[in-house]
């Protein structure tokens, strides 16, 4: 759910709207209203009442998805031959969810194992699988049609595919897209111009700073909002 709104990511000094491959721009922006009024009138409203819960709650709750996401990290650092960062990803999903209470707290960190974020999209980047189209996807937001074709794998080994009560995995769902919009309310006023350009460039950047780890990218926001994504 990191991606569920893109918007979080806010700088586009080295991406343009014209350079992005956005051949079906007029649907994906007719997406991008749909997607904006589902926001407004629902997910929105709902987060504005879930940033009044106590901080130490909402700590607990983005650390309980941080951890479940340790699991797809790191079956993909293995994927893209890194070990020892798998084995420190798995490490970290061990102690926080058994020390850490099921992730609530976050042990590892203060142990000086330090997180990271690798997804199946950005595994076939590494193995030199275009990203393709620039994609608007109903409620999930902005896509790729590479990022489209891996977010099932993601789904397959996330802990709450595998559970046998529909109604605790819905559950699970929304309050984690609860969460996720809710740490956008503080930095969303920051967007300007053509919302819909400034959403896109500034996803496919993210994306290219993600494939690239960080590495030959002298961008101090970037560095900055990857540092409020795993923190947060």
């Amino acid at each position: 759910m990191k991606f569920l709104f893109a918007f979080i990511i806010l700088n586009i000094s080295f991406v343009h709207a014209q350079e992005i491959n956005d051949p079906f721009e007029d649907i994906n922006r007719a997406t991008f209203k749909f997607n904006e009024s589902l926001d407004n009138n629902f997910l929105k409203p709902v987060a504005k009442v879930y940033s009044k819960a106590p901080s130490p709650v909402k700590k607990g709750v983005s650390n309980f998805f941080n951890n479940l996401e340790e699991v797809e990290t790191t079956i993909n650092q293995v994927f893209q031959g890194k070990p020892g960062l798998a084995m420190n990803d798995f490490t970290r999903f061990i102690i926080n969810t058994t020390i850490g209470l099921g992730g609530f707290f976050d042990v590892a960190t203060q142990m000086g194992l330090e997180k990271h974020e690798e997804d199946f999209s950005q595994t076939l980047a590494k193995w030199g699988v275009p990203s393709g189209p620039y994609i608007m996807l109903p409620a999930l937001g902005p896509s790729t049609v590479r990022d489209t074709f891996t977010k099932p794998l993601s789904s397959f080994v996330s802990v709450t595919f595998h559970m046998t009560e529909t109604d605790e995995n819905i559950a699970l769902r929304g309050l984690d897209a609860l969460e996720t919009r809710e740490r956008l309310l503080e930095v969303e006023s920051l967007v300007v111009g053509d919302k819909y350009n400034f959403v896109k460039d500034s996803y496919v950047q993210y994306m290219n700073y993600e494939v690239k780890d960080g590495l030959g990218v002298e961008d101090d926001f970037l560095d900055d909002m990857d540092d409020f994504l795993i923190e947060q």
